[in-house]
């Protein structure tokens, strides 16, 4: 490269770099105006350069040689990677790029032609900059003259346990905002890093244990450290912030379905032989290996688990998320989660359910009931052999508490009238919240069901919890179904931020800290009452908001009593991870636990989510 083309874009490149980490860019692709003629003698190496935004970004480059290593002729991102076979010595500038030749285009390549490349550097961030994610350099309005075909291509470069670094991301720079976008890459160091030093290039990876089934967009999860943190069934669990398990890597498929159908894969098998392709950074997943060479699948056997029957003098308490489910849905999802109910969770006396619709679905008509969709489910579990069950839950105002719009989500109990009864205290509503009486020296409800704290600001836009008031064998048990704020718009691990900002978490703080006094009020008018607080916390074990919901002592963390490798009832981007939880209050300190894993790592799904069971002796 001529020795005045890095002065001459050195300040721009530090504009995109500061625009980019204060979130200035609006647009999807990241670029400044084209500065001057195109450079000459440009090699791919000095547009990747070796900081995560290209200090050639926004200048028109000329006749930038390499061979093509992959070819996308679908989607909305249409282009093909291309590598320099010449590469510099610097470990940390990327020998490969992606060439953007626009939506509905046919790229005008093959994998194998040399190619020179002529266009403008862009800094493209998939999702938008408000996204929070990497961008990813790329060349666009291109110009392509093909100089031969059929050439080698140049050799993969081999992702390993060995190569990827242990510490997972910098810390963000504090004048940046977190940003590490100016910083030098360590690809030595640090795994982002090290993935950005070769985003575009030509890569592989050998026989590797998948941690994230196949999902609906023909992608799957491998590590390539297969002693990082493993889970019970083949998983990479997620135990802390700083356990992000660098290993993972996504994978995708460049070869066209008729040709190759993309495999469907469970938790725990194994993608055997070599995969080999470019390395994308994607909106979904961040760094991919989009397989020009897909390795095979081998199917290691994972079964559904069954939790153990509750004995005569146990209480089984459940939580399940049930995935927006709606009359609409097919009789088989129905038919499948009542087999599951009956089979692998032992029909429980009582069942929380987060995620009941209401009786029209998503259909935005204002409809708030959801009686059709619980007998709907409640007939299934029937025909599948379990108990008559009954149920109590709270219609919430229309389009008030979040999720689908038009769906309505809420919590619904159902419970088994055989084993357990339930108290009924009439007047709970949308609006009203339940409260706290001591009545006969034990603590009651004066609404049951009935809803805590529904005014707070923060249950806006979201469920807000339902407390019912049981009894078994003549004791009284308090439980509390609650479905905590998403995490969306949370940045993702890859984020150009680090740490990653968790945005959502305010709101769940927020929401802990009303369930948690709620529950002190049940303790402070009887110490031994017996308080179980279930289900979609939406956050981990080990999170704010967890430590919010446990505040004082009032409640424990039931799934911190399993051990490590099997915490998890979700699996995100290749994590199992915690998102499901029942707590306990003091008094239900002998129990047993079982986080029952029957979708999560499947790629055949009734709910994205694992139910939780607990059983105790009240």
């Amino acid at each position: 490269m001529p020795s005045s083309a890095v002065p001459r874009t050195a300040a721009l490149a530090a504009l995109v770099a500061s625009a980019l980490a204060a979130g200035l860019l609006t647009g999807s692709a990241a670029s400044a105006e084209p500065a001057g003629d195109a450079a000459a003698g440009v090699r791919i190496h000095d547009i990747q350069g070796a900081t995560r935004i290209s200090p050639l970004a926004g200048q028109p480059v000329a006749d930038v040689p390499g061979i093509v290593t992959g070819v996308r002729g679908y989607g909305s991102s249409r282009g093909f990677w291309f590598q320099d076979s010449a590469p510099d010595a610097d470990p940390a500038t990327s020998e490969g790029v992606f060439v953007f030749t626009g939506p509905g285009s046919t790229p005008p390549v093959k994998t194998g032609d040399e190619v020179l490349v002529s266009g403008t550097v862009t800094e493209f961030v998939p999702g938008g900059t408000a996204s929070g994610n990497q961008s990813l350099t790329q060349i666009t309005r291109p110009t392509v003259t093909v100089v031969s075909a059929g050439n080698e291509l140049p050799a993969p470069v081999t992702v390993s346990a060995r190569s990827v670094p242990s510490a997972y991301a910098p810390p963000g720079d504090p004048a940046a905002g977190g940003s590490v976008n100016a910083l030098p890459l360590k690809p030595k160091t640090y795994a982002l890093d090290h993935y950005e030093s070769l985003e575009g290039v030509n890569v592989r990876v050998d026989t590797s244990r998948i941690v994230g089934a196949t999902d609906s967009f023909s992608a799957l999860w491998v590590t390539v450290k297969p002693y990082e943190n493993p889970t019970v069934r083949g998983g990479a669990r997620y135990g802390s912030y700083a356990s992000q398990n660098s290993g993972r890597l996504q994978i995708q498929s460049l070869i066209p379905t008729a040709e190759q159908p993309f495999p469907k894969a469970n938790v725990g098998d194994v993608l055997t032989g070599r995969t080999e392709g470019p390395l994308d950074f994607s909106q979904y997943g961040g760094y991919t290996l989009v397989a020009r060479t897909l390795g095979t699948v081998a199917d290691r056997g994972l079964q559904a688990e069954k939790t153990r029957p509750q004995r005569r003098g146990e209480l089984a308490v459940a939580t399940y998320n049930v995935e927006n489910l709606d009359p609409s849905d097919p009789q088989e999802k129905f038919d499948a989660l009542g087999r599951a109910v009956v089979e692998n969770l032992a029909s429980p006396d009582i069942l929380a359910l987060e995620e009941i619709q209401d009786d029209s679905g998503s259909k935005n008509d204002g409809t708030v009931a959801a009686d059709k969709t619980v007998k709907k489910f409640t007939d299934a579990i029937v025909a599948a052999g379990g108990p008559a069950y009954d149920w109590r839950s709270i219609s919430p105002e229309n389009n008030k508490d979040g999720g689908q719009p038009g769906g309505n989500i809420r919590q619904v109990f159902l419970f088994n009238p055989e084993r357990v009864s339930f108290t009924d205290r009439a007047g709970g509503d949308a609006t009203t919240a339940t409260g706290v009486v001591r009545e006969r020296g034990r603590a009651a409800l004066t609404l049951s069901p009935g809803r805590i704290d529904p005014g707070n600001s923060a249950w806006e836009s979201s469920r807000k919890p339902l407390a019912g008031e049981f009894t078994f064998r003549g004791r009284p048990v308090v439980v509390i179904a609650n479905h905590f704020g998403s995490k969306g718009g949370d940045e993702a691990l890859t984020s150009h931020r680090q740490p990653p900002n968790r945005s959502s978490e305010v709101q769940r703080v927020a929401q802990a800290r009303s369930v948690n006094t709620f529950v002190k009020e049940v303790l402070k008018a009887d110490r031994r009452a017996d308080v179980l607080v279930v289900g979609d916390i939406n956050d981990f074990e080990f999170s704010a908001t967890t430590k919010e919901l446990t505040a004082g002592g009032a409640l424990y963390a039931a799934v911190k009593s399993l051990p490590r490798a099997d915490r998890y009832s979700y699996v995100y981007q290749g994590n199992s991870q915690v998102l499901d939880q029942i707590l306990t209050s003091p008094s239900i300190d002998d129990f047993s636990y079982d986080s029952v894993h029957i979708n999560a790592e499947f790629t055949d799904q009734n709910s994205d989510h694992d139910p939780q069971v607990l059983r105790f002796r009240p």
